[in-house]
């Protein structure tokens, strides 16, 4: 889903390895389940956005570029919007930390965006009817008042992307929603009709790597190793296949178990690639990535190099990942 998973997955492995090192007797199931609630809990109770918080220099990196990025949108005359499931006091926390060293027309990160939107709820904030509602910063509160306009200077909590189109009157072609999470980010605003940019840090090594001397070598080996077996295949006749064929068959096979984990182990020996399956198909992740993503790149200011009012189009002869 994102970068979160693979946190997740280390700790579901690491419990499954205690009980297995301590000769427990446990049902996979609840292991996963009760990880799960774990997760859950440290986000819905705050411990995990107050320890961030704690330590900000320990889990956020500051980037000059972003605020860049974003400032270049707003000359343009960019309409933003921030929307996120995280509680305001921690998007502050972080923004502030992030940004502390740019200078501000006025006081605040806010003023980056048209509208701040917190405790979104994300992905029902695509298909349910929740109202907004104003959230005072100062005293911690939710106001009773109807929501119809969004004012400046103001956060407002929950809402529903029905909501959120009347109000502001954007068209869903006319926006384009950067997010890292396959489904609260892609898959919902995708459907929802938005355009939508997938924030992908692997993509970089992995571009790299496919683009180097090792990775090359063993790809153009496995592409004659195939050749070959569809050669034997196609010009030994049933009747004299024998031995010296099994022989052959089983060496050429060999060679490409051993072609296919050397290019696995240049990504990453316990996972693989990202975008790729062991057999060098299309991944799970990357299938999701091609669905719901108009665009993907590995950070947001990479964008700096294209000009705001630039059109992206993809390749047509490219029909995997373009």
């Amino acid at each position: 889903m994102d970068v979160f998973c693979f946190s997740e997955a280390c700790l579901i492995a690491d419990i499954v390895q205690h009980f297995v090192d301590a000769k427990l007797e446990f049902d996979a199931p609840y292991v996963y389940e009760d990880v799960n609630q774990a997760i859950q809990h440290v986000h819905r109770s705050g411990l995990v956005h107050r320890k961030v918080l704690s330590e900000p220099q320990k889990f956020l990196l500051k980037n000059s570029q972003v605020f860049r990025f974003l400032k270049t949108l707003r000359e343009k005359g960019k309409k933003l919007f921030l929307l996120t499931n995280s509680p305001f006091y921690f998007v502050d926390g972080g923004m502030s930390y992030l940004l502390e060293d740019q200078h501000f027309d006025g006081n605040s990160w806010r003023e980056l965006f048209d509208v701040v939107i917190a405790q979104a709820n994300k992905p029902s904030f695509y298909n349910s009817d929740h109202p907004f509602r104003v959230y005072d910063t100062e005293k911690d509160t939710l106001a009773f008042t109807a929501v119809d306009k969004f004012l400046p200077n103001e956060v407002y909590y929950h809402g529903c992307l029905k909501s959120f189109l009347q109000i502001t009157k954007w068209r869903g072609p006319e926006v384009i929603y950067f997010g890292d999470h396959l489904f609260s980010d892609l898959r919902g605003p995708s459907k929802a009709g938005w355009r939508t940019a997938a924030v992908i840090r692997e993509l970089e090594d992995e571009i790299g790597i496919q683009n180097g001397d090792s990775y090359r070598f063993q790809q153009a080996k496995l592409g004659i190793i195939h050749d070959l077996l569809g050669k034997v295949h196609a010009t030994v006749v049933s009747t004299e296949k024998g031995q010296v064929y099994r022989t052959l068959l089983d060496e050429l096979n060999a060679e490409r178990r051993q072609c296919r984990s050397g290019m696995r182990d240049l990504f990453n020996s316990s996972f693989g690639a990202t975008f790729l399956t062991d057999t060098g198909k299309e991944s799970s992740f990357a299938y999701h990535i091609h669905q719901y993503a108009d665009i993907y790149t590995s950070k947001l200011e990479n964008f700096l190099s294209y000009a705001p009012e630039s059109w992206l189009h993809p390749p047509h002869d490219i029909k995997i990942m373009p």
